[in-house]
């Protein structure tokens, strides 16, 4: 019986330590080196859907950036197998070309599982603990959709950008076309009819390499608020057939227009 009653007490102290260790968020990452370089502007183009040119006004007023580059870091909650660990993220982006994701799920503020993904000249390589994923023709769309719905962190390219471009739907929402390849993907883009901002982005995509047929998937915009200068949104990523948030990222630094073209081949933050 004091045999059971202690396996028993070592369980619940282990639940708990676990529990705990969930609980503490990592350091951010250090700032990132790169300084933010000169950010033109142009003026905001007419003819635009209504609920586009009232999104821009709302972050730009009546010119917007030209923006070739970004670094984005930040805190991140992550579910894998079933439990949501803290992390933290590093996002390089060559504005609408490609991107370097860097992600650590986190155990009492330590890296546990690192994340290495490329999506560079339309090709993806996956590096995950338990394997690496490249050559897939279905995740290289996965990978392009998060590409252009990550850039709702630099959404000036959904108009700098001539490959993109914006198609009318109501009052508060739009489709947003974006390149892949030689084709053409499709966003439906909804926009908060109270602050005028984005406020969800819905895209069709492949979930798994394997998979027939594509999973609805759901960009949500939880909150805009002030980061290095510039309004940006917590964002949560939904998988329709799961029903809840897969990933939270939660930014707080952002640097524009630094040169990043061998930093988005690197591995690591």
């Amino acid at each position: 019986m004091n045999i059971i009653i202690n396996i028993f007490t070592i369980l619940i102290i282990l639940v708990f330590l676990a529990w705990l260790g969930l609980r503490i968020k990592p350091r951010s990452f250090p700032p990132f080196s790169g300084k933010t370089g000169v950010l033109k502007s142009m003026p905001l183009p007419a003819g635009l859907p209504a609920p586009v040119t009232r999104f821009y006004h709302q972050l730009y007023g009546d010119s917007i950036p030209l923006i070739k580059s970004a670094v984005f870091s930040g805190q991140a909650r992550l579910r894998v197998m079933g439990i949501t660990f803290p992390g933290r993220f590093r996002f390089t982006h060559d504005a609408g070309k490609g991107y370097h994701h860097y992600l650590e799920a986190t155990l009492y503020g330590l890296p546990l599982m690192k994340v290495n993904e490329h999506y560079l000249n339309g090709e993806t390589r996956l590096e995950l603990p338990f394997g690496v994923t490249e050559g897939e023709p279905k995740v290289d769309q996965a990978a392009n959709l998060g590409l252009w719905s990550e850039s709702l962190w630099l959404p000036s390219i959904f108009i700098t950008d001539e490959r993109a471009h914006w198609e009318a739907v109501d009052d508060d929402t739009a489709v947003l076309v974006v390149p892949f390849g030689e084709a053409q993907e499709r966003f439906i883009v909804r926009f908060d009819p109270v602050t005028g901002l984005v406020n969800l982005i819905e895209g069709m995509r492949y979930k798994g390499a394997t998979d027939e047929i594509k999973t609805l998937w759901l960009n949500q915009a939880l909150g805009w608020r002030e980061v290095s200068g510039r309004k940006l949104a917590d964002a949560a990523i939904i998988w329709l057939d799961e029903g809840t948030p897969w990933a939270y990222f939660s930014p707080d630094e952002v640097v524009y227009n630094v040169d990043v073209r061998k930093y988005i081949h690197m591995r690591g933050p």
